[in-house]
């Protein structure tokens, strides 16, 4: 890392964004991550819904905008070139799904080493739907600003800016930031200062309802849960380190967190005005369903679409298409209408969370 500067060489930094996605998109990863706890959730059988499946609404409003489903596609990232495809393909996807869509970090663009599709092009691909700007907590007390923060939010006319927070990733990470002394109250900062709302999100091991507290005190409007079930960041870094004695540390902790299910029941008790999304493990409409039941307000999907996104806009489509179907499904098997009356649908024995 270059000294000071809290600015690792470009090289090293495009490298480890592509190896993160090849290692997502390794079906032996599956094996290394905790459950989220929404195969938990058992929804009461319908057998009179006395509804229409083609009535049923998914429509939800987000960051002043109208969705046709509640829908998130996640945050991905990748080196410079490949992170420009797939930007591209999951734009195309979010207009035509009128869904929202989240990016990946913004590190590399912010400082001007290369974009990877982040910029004016991608507003321009997706005009009408919620687009969430990324930058990374740890930055925050590393010389990122106010500055570096309105220019994630202007290089691609977001609606909002995601702070992803990853202690653990770092902490098992080569050379990773872990000193996260001033965090929160640089994100406070931003929270009064910014012109669009703040979203904090973790990448794979949860927010607990404490945590969130802290955070929608400070000033954050939306939060994302991402808990353990979905990508294990902890194996993720494992597998890219030839050093065996960081591999067994890093593996010790692949199934670290806070499940989704949990994450979620614990956060809406504890911010029940906030926002919320619900990511992590979520690989089908039935985990959306799932999910919203747990208290989300939308549901956001990343690692389970990637294939999809490194393919084409048409396979993004037809993944969530696919994702869409299934909820709605859900929804009429168990007589809801609406997002509203999904929430409130029986359950056949309720976890002791909820």
């Amino acid at each position: 890392m270059e000294k000071g500067s809290g600015r690792a060489p470009q090289s090293d930094i495009d490298t480890r964004k592509s190896d993160h996605l090849d290692i997502v998109l390794e079906p032996r990863l599956a094996g290394r991550r905790a459950a989220s706890g929404l195969d938990d959730i058992r929804f009461e059988h319908c057998a009179l819904p006395e509804i229409a499946l083609s009535e049923i609404d998914l429509s939800v409003s987000f960051l002043g905008r109208r969705l046709d489903a509640p829908l998130l596609i996640s945050s991905m990232t990748g080196g410079p070139e490949r992170a420009a495809r797939i930007n591209a393909h999951l734009a195309e996807a979010a207009e035509k799904l009128k869904i929202a869509l989240a990016i990946g970090s913004q590190r590399i663009a912010i400082e001007g080493r290369a974009s990877g599709g982040l910029d004016r092009s991608l507003r321009e691909r997706a005009p009408s739907v919620p687009l969430l700007a990324n930058i990374g907590g740890a930055q925050l007390v590393l010389g990122y600003g106010e500055a570096e923060a309105m220019r994630a939010v202007e290089m691609i006319g977001a609606d909002a800016l995601i702070v992803h927070l990853n202690p653990l990733q770092e902490a098992v990470q080569t050379g990773g930031d872990t000193d996260w002394r001033g965090v929160l109250a640089a994100i406070e900062h931003l929270a009064s200062t910014l012109p669009v709302p703040i979203v904090a999100k973790e990448v794979g091991a949860g927010l607990s309802g404490s945590v969130a507290r802290r955070l929608v005190e400070a000033g954050v409007s939306i939060i994302d849960v991402a808990g353990a079930g979905g990508t294990s960041w902890a194996a993720v870094e494992a597998e890219r380190t030839d050093n065996p004695s960081a591999q067994a540390t890093a593996m010790l902790f692949s199934d670290w967190g806070i499940p989704t299910a949990r994450a979620l029941a614990d956060v809406r008790r504890a911010c029940p005005q906030a926002t919320i999304v619900g990511s992590g493990g979520i690989r089908t409409g039935l985990d959306a369903a799932r999910a919203i039941r747990c208290g989300a307000d939308l549901v956001g999907q990343a690692a389970a679409s990637l294939a999809a996104a490194d393919r084409s806009s048409e396979a993004v489509v037809a993944h969530f298409s696919d994702v869409v179907s299934a909820l709605k499904i859900a929804c009429f098997c168990t007589g809801s209408p609406s997002l509203k009356a999904l929430r409130t649908a029986p359950l056949i024995e309720a976890p002791s969370f909820l």
